[in-house]
This record gives C-alpha cells, structure tokens and sequence, in this order.
C-alpha cells in the first residue's frame, strides 16, 4: 500500500499534466530576460539615433523628421522583435520538448489568437501614428497595446504574465502623460520589466 507522501507525489504530476493540457506551459524565463537585454540595446541604439550627444530628456521629436533617421529606428525595432520572436520560440520549444508536450496544441493556438488580435491592431495604429508624424505617443501606444495583448494571453499561460501586462499598461499611460521621456517608458517597460519577468518565471517554472 502507498504511502500518503507517494499519493501526494501522484496527485501532483495529475495537476501538472492537468494545467499542461489546458495552458500553455511551455513559456521559458530565459526568453523573457534575453528579450529585455535585446529591448535594452535596442533603445540605446535609438537613443544614439535620436539624442547623441545631447540629453534624452525632453521634446527632441524634430530628429524624427529625418527619413534616414526614421527607417534606422524602424530596423532597430524590427531587429528586436525579431530576435526576440526567434529567441522566445526556440526556447519555448526547448521547455515543451523538456516537458513531454507539443508546444503547437490547442492552448498555445488560443493564446496565440488573444496575443495577436491587440497587437495586430496595436501594430497597424502605430503604422498610422508614424504615417501622420504622431512620434510623441508612439512608446505609450507601444506599450499600452502591448499589455493589453499580454492581460488577454494570460488566461491561457501564467498568471505572472497578466501581472506583466498590468505593468506595461500603467507605463504606457505614464508615457502618455510624460511623451518627452517616451524613451526612457519604453526601455523599462520592454528591457527592464522582461528582465524582471524573465528571472520570476525562470526560478518558479524552469527549474
């Protein structure tokens, strides 16, 4: 006859086979700390573009008006989700094969559909703010579209990940209030809160 501590043992790997079988799991630490390292360079490669040598501090949105300035900035970022995309995908990989799951099942679709609707829209609003020469609220709408995309992911992954969008939301309305440090909002909510993140979930979950 098994011992209460074996039953417990056996009830626990029921739970985790039950989660895994309705949210996605796979989600790595590790992805969200190399993103924000990538978000972090990004933005110093963006202030480079922008501010150097002066201050980054202010409404300095003139330097925007140049195209080759412009289109700089543009490949900077898409450098960054791309890396990051790639990184986050690979790594997730590496966990699901880790945990005996597929990382393409019927949670990780869903959580897909809940991520991209926002930040489809988010992307095309950007898109649209750029075209009119609205570069003051571009980091907020970043940001705001962003934690909204990740409060609506969440329910199909960690709860952690909701906290995350709750941050990006305050500091995209932050960002709104203070457009001259767009910057700054946009470093700490993509490069510093990801590192943070990314540290959380990597002790709680990669273990």
């Amino acid at each position: 006859m098994k011992e209460i501590p074996e039953y417990e043992k056996d009830l626990a790997s029921i739970r985790a086979m039950m989660e895994r079988s309705v949210k996605f799991a796979s989600l790595s630490g590790l992805s969200g700390v190399l993103a924000g390292i990538y978000a972090l360079l990004g933005a110093g490669t963006a202030y480079y573009l922008i501010y150097f040598p002066n201050s980054p501090f202010g409404f300095r949105f003139n330097y925007l008006n140049e195209r080759e300035t412009l289109l700089q900035l543009i490949v900077v970022a898409g450098v960054v989700l791309i890396a990051s995309l790639l990184t986050g995908y690979a790594l997730s990989l590496k966990k699901a094969k880790k945990l005996g799951v597929s990382i393409w099942n019927t949670p990780s679709k869903q959580l897909l559909i809940d991520l991209f609707t926002p930040l489809i829209a988010g992307g095309l609003l950007l898109l649209i703010l750029l075209w009119r020469g609205y570069f003051a609220i571009l980091a907020s709408a970043c940001l705001l579209f962003y934690g909204l995309a990740l409060a609506s992911a969440s329910r199909n992954t960690y709860k952690e990940v909701w906290y995350l969008g709750l941050f990006e939301i305050a500091l995209g309305l932050m960002a709104a209030l203070l457009p001259g440090y767009g910057l700054l909002f946009w470093a700490l909510g993509f490069g510093v809160l990801h590192i943070v993140y990314g540290i959380l979930m990597h002790y709680r979950y990669d273990q």
